[in-house]
């Protein structure tokens, strides 16, 4: 990890405006390696805690956000249900700056250009902490999963291929 000062993102200045909790972490930005799995193994996470920010389009509902743990794939069946769509699709990697004003691997719930709908995995309420990006890359935010969905107005829901919660269960 990094050691100077890191300067205040966006999404940081919007922490601190709301009086949100947070803490930050930095990584050693790889650019063959933009993988969340990759960040939270530098930063020493457990990858089911480090969220990845993931942006799609309704066919009907427009522009949405899911957070999904970064070794997770997202599924679009259950999020075009939670969205109340028919079909949802992950946005073309060159609309994402233009819809968010964020880039790869630097793409934050928090702070986008517009107020969009967001769902979290329902899998994050099992942690304390949560990490998600800090609106650039090489640093993530650290904060509690309900300040967050309170913080975007979001949901909590099933959104990963793999059931987590039900996996969990079974190897009690």
């Amino acid at each position: 990890m990094k050691s100077e000062k890191q300067e205040k993102t966006n999404v940081m200045r919007l922490l601190d405006r709301a009086g949100i909790s947070y803490r930050t972490m930095e990584y050693e930005v790889d650019e063959k390696d933009l993988s969340g799995v990759h960040v939270a193994s530098q930063l020493g996470q457990d990858p089911d805690s480090c969220f990845k920010t993931l942006v799609l389009k309704g066919e009907r509902t427009g522009y949405l956000v899911c957070c999904i743990p970064v070794a997770e794939e997202l599924d679009l069946k259950k999020v075009a249900r939670v969205a109340g769509d028919k079909k949802v699709d992950m946005i073309p990697m060159k609309e994402l700056l233009p819809v968010t004003g964020y880039i790869r691997g630097g793409c934050s719930p928090i702070g986008m250009k517009k107020k969009f709908p967001v769902y979290i995995e329902e899998t994050a309420v099992l942690f304390d902490e949560i990490a998600v990006s800090a609106g650039m890359r090489g640093v993530q935010i650290i904060l509690s999963p309900e300040a967050l969905k309170e913080y975007v107005e979001g949901s909590f829901c099933s959104l990963v291929q793999n059931d987590v919660l039900v996996q969990r269960e079974r190897e009690k």
